[in-house]
């Protein structure tokens, strides 16, 4: 049986963390720059003490 190559696991997860980081960077940058296109709903439930959509046409 062949031996585990832990160096290269390490190395394999250190990269995968790296870019995990790196996404995140870039992701939080973007909602920065663009305030409108949040996709984790948190800014949206605030607004409209209606309760209906932002886009949504009112009854009238």
């Amino acid at each position: 049986m062949a031996k585990p190559n832990y160096s290269f696991e390490k190395r394999q997860r250190e990269l995968a963390k790296k870019k995990k980081k790196e996404e995140k960077l870039k992701e939080k940058a973007e909602r920065k720059t663009v305030p409108g296109a949040a996709d984790d709903g948190a800014q949206d439930a605030g607004e409209g003490a209606d309760g209906a959509a932002a886009g949504a046409p009112s009854g009238s």
